[in-house]
């Protein structure tokens, strides 16, 4: 689909199932004022003419998701070349957000944009076209790149790094004898080097290492700008011009010919600086991809053959011999090992896999040679996922900086207004131009807005970074703010403080029914079902030896049980015992009833999950099931409880036996009984002003609640939903990560308060002591250029960071393969 001419316009729509919702939608957006739209259901698109007084765009896009449809977006990173400073930045990501349909990120920290857009509306080329009409280069990923762009721009990094470094080695060379000469002026010796001499010297730093300033600048205030090189190019260029017209008209007045020079080898030295530490931000992600192998053994009708693994596709079959990486994600077919599984889930010690068993990318096979079936590959691996969702943690904003941004969109106006005032004053008390020049250039160029613009990226970046090696991803930066002032917690049951993997320790016959009996029925209706109780009652009955007879018009009732009809049409029906009551199926049995009470009561006691499987209306028996705790789950708990976080359960189980693992835990409150349905609500009943609720569940049936809280975390263990909705996922899939999680983001946190202090302090000293001349233009640019360096070695500072509640990682030798 295309975007016809004029103003009209075509837009996707997704979630349409008749065509009364392409009815429905047509008309909400006929009710939009200057607004006329036809919505074809069989294309899954609407056509809209825009008049005068037409909503902006995002305003119907809203209304369309506002009525329960969709409008579909696309994601993509492009790496921005040229930018200086935050301005830049800011200005890349007004130009980008002024396309239709188009919503973007852009980093300095990081040097890439992340823009989600209409495709109809936009394209990557488009994008392209639109950061070089602002002055500045943008460039797509590789096509067979697994990654986002942030991790396979090395060598263009590397090469622009290299040349950074030789222009500031040539200034360097070229103003040492500039500033050998001041130092023999104050020692009496004026004549060491001449002025005709400091002329030509300034005069090439100026022109050839100074020659990127003004191809920013002029390419800034071409796009309608101003950023930290107009005002490095205003500073020097005055003090350049200034003094070039005293020594050309005979004056004895000063010159400033070291003081330019001085200042544009100092900006260089403290951006070739600031490059290399942002450089190292990258490393969190960056060692992960370099794990991934480049080369896989193919296995082509017996016969081996080594291929790139970017060449790999879905069904490839390929051999990973011991020591070697696994190419890309994939089910085991044969042989079995133990995989070191670190690089993803943080977790040390290898995990035994065998036939039946996926693995993933980049993860270590230690021993035994292992046959592969190719399950995700290229960019839809586990580890190309987990790459981009930190990039994308990297690159979004949390709500300071967007505060931030809001401060450096009008920091460079200001200080050329208080550059213009320092002048005039100066001449004033002077009575002479040459005596405003000290304090104007020192303010122009002390003015820095990076420090205050790096200040909250950089911290986040090595945060998320620090994150993903420890097994522990953010969605955004938000949640990594957030994340550890949580002030209520409420936990999932079943897979999240329980391992997830109950065993059938009960089997309890009505009178004159057998155990087989009973087993086969529950057999025959749980054979086809993921549930993890399903499956721990057909494992149990298969190595029985018992077979399954066949039903029909099975179905599942969710939250309550399943139910399916025999050979002789009796209904039979598995489930709580109020599934069962509330279907007229009689659940004391024959017998004495009390006795069969007392007794189901005390294996709910014992925190054990009770199952009631009739035919008809006849009891045929329970099934008492039980969840082992997770071993870290008590000292997780404590840990949280003294962080003074109130701790709740919320979980489909029976009350008793919700209530027996609450105990064991110490948790603060149960809710029990609740569909999955109805979780979403509960969590969104204990939101309140002032209050930070999480939901830690296990990513798959807690999608809902997860969604209401606000701050999702999933059990992760590479599931897809976990990595696809959750705010925060725990890829080790244990609780003892959340705890890791809260250190890191109090950490992280601490950072971007210490950063912001150190910049504003910074800007707002600095300022006034240059604007009343207190600062020589060579120490303000010296100041300049080591504070943008200081706030990311301070974030960097970080990297002290280890996670305290699991064993260190071991070292691990990869076979180049």
């Amino acid at each position: 689909m295309t975007v016809t001419t004029g103003r009209s316009l075509t837009l996707p729509i997704e979630g349409m199932t008749c065509a009364a919702c392409a009815a429905r939608i047509e008309r909400l957006l006929n009710r939009l004022p200057g607004t006329k739209a036809a919505v074809n259901f069989a294309a899954g698109a609407a056509t809209i003419e825009r008049g005068d007084g037409a909503p902006p765009l995002d305003d119907v896009v809203a209304a369309i998701r506002k009525a329960g449809f969709d409008v579909p977006t696309r994601h993509v990173a492009l790496a921005i070349d040229g930018m200086t400073c935050v301005a830049c930045a800011g200005r890349v990501e007004r130009g980008l957000n002024r396309l239709p349909g188009v919503s973007a990120q852009v980093s300095f920290a990081s040097g890439h944009a992340d823009i989600d857009y209409l495709p109809t509306l936009a394209d990557p080329d488009a994008l392209i076209r639109q950061v070089e009409r602002t002055g500045y280069g943008a460039t797509l990923p590789s096509a067979n790149d697994t990654a986002p762009a942030a991790t396979t721009d090395q060598p263009a990094r590397h090469a622009a790094w290299r040349r950074q470094a030789g222009q500031f080695l040539l200034s360097l060379a070229l103003t040492a004898p500039l500033l050998a000469g001041m130092g023999a002026m104050f020692a009496g010796r004026p004549d060491l080097l001449p002025p005709p001499a400091q002329w030509v010297l300034a005069t090439l730093v100026q022109g050839i290492c100074g020659r990127d300033f003004y191809r920013h600048a002029w390419n800034a205030l071409r796009g309608g700008g101003a950023n930290m090189d107009v005002l490095v190019v205003m500073g020097t260029s005055v003090a350049w011009l200034a003094s070039t017209a005293t020594l050309l008209l005979g004056h004895a007045g000063p010159l400033y010919f070291e003081s330019g020079a001085t200042v544009i080898t100092l900006v260089l030295l403290g951006r070739l600086l600031e490059t290399r530490a942002r450089d190292r931000t990258r490393a969190g992600v960056e060692s992960l991809m370099r794990l991934q192998p480049q080369i896989a053994h193919l296995d082509i009708d017996g016969t081996i053959q080594d291929r790139p693994a970017g060449s790999l596709h879905v069904g490839d079959v390929f051999i990973v011999r011991p020591g070697e990486s696994i190419p890309v994600d994939g089910t085991i077919l044969q042989g079995s090992s133990d995989i070191d599984e670190s690089m993803l889930t943080g977790e040390a010690v290898p995990a035994g896999k065998g036939a039946g068993d996926p693995v993933f990318g980049a993860t270590i096979n230690r021993d035994g040679v292992l046959r592969v079936r190719a399950r995700r590959v290229g960019a839809d691996t586990t580890l190309a996922r987990i790459v981009r969702m930190v990039q994308q943690a990297q690159g979004s904003k949390d709500p300071v900086q967007h505060l931030v941004d809001r401060v450096s969109a009008v920091f460079v106006p200001v200080v050329l207004g208080i550059a213009a005032l320092t002048f005039l004053a100066g001449w004033a008390v002077s009575g002479h131009p040459a005596g405003a020049l000290t304090g104007t250039i020192a303010v122009l160029v002390i003015a820095c807005p990076c420090a205050l613009g790096l200040a909250t990226p950089t911290a986040i970046m090595v945060g998320t970074g620090l994150g993903a090696r420890a097994g522990l991803l953010f969605r955004s930066a938000e949640s990594l703010e957030r994340l550890h002032k949580i002030t209520t917690l409420i936990l999932d049951k079943t897979g999240t403080l329980t391992l997830g993997q109950p065993e059938l320790t009960d089997i309890l016959p009505a009178p004159g029914t057998s155990r087989d009996t009973l087993l086969s029925t529950a057999l025959a209706l749980e054979r086809d079902s993921e549930h993890p109780l399903a499956r721990a009652i057909v494992a149990h009955a298969t190595a029985a030896g018992l077979a399954a007879a066949p039903l029909r018009d099975v179905r599942a009732i969710p939250g309550h049980g399943i139910q399916g009809t025999d050979r002789d049409g009796a209904v039979l029906r598995l489930g709580s015992p109020r599934f069962l009551a509330e279907n007229g199926c009689g659940t004391d049995g024959p017998g004495d009833a009390r006795a069969t009470r007392d007794g189901l009561e005390a294996l709910e006691g014992q925190g054990k999950t009770l199952i009631g499987v009739t035919r008809g209306t006849t009891l045929l028996g329970h099934l008492a099931l039980a969840d082992r705790i997770r071993p870290d789950a008590a000292d997780s708990i404590a840990a949280l409880h003294a962080r003074g976080i109130r701790l709740v359960m919320l979980t489909g189980d029976n009350p008793r036996a919700a209530a027996a693992v609450a105990a064991r835990l110490g948790l603060d409150d149960v809710i029990a009984g609740v569909l999955p349905q109805d979780k979403a609500q509960e969590v969104q009943r204990r939101r309140a002003p002032g209050q930070v609720v999480g939901m830690l569940g296990d990513g798959i049936n807690d999608a809902p609640a997860l969604a209401a809280a606000d701050i999702g975390i999933a059990m992760g263990g590479g599931t897809d939903i976990a990595l696809e909705t959750a705010d925060m996922v725990l890829m080790r899939g244990e609780l003892r990560g959340l705890v890791d999680a809260m250190d890191l983001s109090r950490g992280t946190l601490a950072k971007v308060r210490q950063n912001l202090f150190f910049a504003f302090v910074y800007n707002v000293l600095g300022i006034p002591l240059a604007a009343l001349g207190l600062l020589n233009p060579a120490i303000a640019g010296a100041m300049m250029a080591l504070s943008s360096v200081s706030v990311v070695s301070n974030a960097l500072l970080l990297n002290r960071w280890k996670p305290r509640t699991r064993p260190a990682i071991p070292a691990i030798t990869r076979n180049p393969a």
